[in-house]
């Protein structure tokens, strides 16, 4: 007798072998969500749930469905006895940044104590969150911090930004115009990287201000206190 070849993948769940009909599952997904890309299906550790990743202009997204495509869920699933978000931890995993990449000489360099440790920070001169994440980095020390201005919050911001590369001290400027609001007085129009941070941003779908990068490409979207950030950053050493 001979076997008829259909799109069918044998997944290994929970210890068990289950047949998920791949193609089923992708259709369903792209029933559910026809203006993005499907990327991956791959199994959970929930028997005859796949997670599917779907790529949008937002960066990636997962929805869970059965074996056979007829059931779907989004949403976070939880091991329950680890007290872990798996969904958190695969979004986590997607949205990795290769540190080593970022055009770093398009950031205002900042060293603190022995500079070893490392930190991305995508900024916006005119972010009352950033402005209150710098009063925390304030605190953190033996780290060097890349700031790339990235004015998205408001039109004037772009002109600050400027106004701050420009600076004989970009360093110090940045941070005399966030903890004291006093900019620098210049006209802002020597050569600066605005254009390309802006792409860059857009690339990396920094989507909002304060968003902060590891060196072991995690990121942390949003105002972080000084504690967690420390926190962050020995795990990125390790």
């Amino acid at each position: 007798m001979r076997l008829k070849w259909m799109s069918v993948a044998l997944l290994a769940v929970s210890g068990q072998m289950a047949w998920a009909d791949d193609a089923a599952v992708r259709a369903a997904a792209k029933n559910l969500a026809p203006d993005v890309r499907v990327t991956s299906v791959r199994a959970t550790p929930v028997a005859g749930v796949n997670e599917v990743v779907l790529e949008g202009e937002q960066g990636p997204m997962l929805v869970y469905i059965n074996d056979k495509g007829t059931y779907a869920f989004a949403g976070e699933l939880i091991d329950i006895n680890k007290g872990r978000s798996l969904t958190d931890e695969r979004i986590e995993e997607l949205t990795r940044v290769k540190f080593d990449s970022l055009p770093l000489d398009k950031a205002i360099k900042t060293v603190k104590g022995n500079g070893k440790r490392r930190l991305v920070v995508f900024s916006d001169a005119d972010c009352p969150y950033c402005r209150k994440l710098e009063n925390e980095l304030v605190k953190v020390t033996d780290v060097t911090i890349y700031t790339f201005l990235y004015p998205i919050a408001h039109p004037a911001a772009n002109q600050k930004s400027k106004q701050i590369w420009c600076a004989p001290d970009r360093a110090q400027a940045w941070s005399d115009y966030m903890l004291q609001k006093t900019l620098p007085a210049n006209s802002g129009d020597c050569p600066n990287p605005m254009e390309a941070t802006l792409a860059l941003g857009q690339k990396l779908r920094v989507s909002g201000t304060p968003t902060l990068i590891f060196a072991n490409g995690k990121r942390a979207p949003g105002y972080v206190p000084a504690d967690r950030i420390e926190k962050l950053l020995q795990e990125a050493a390790r």
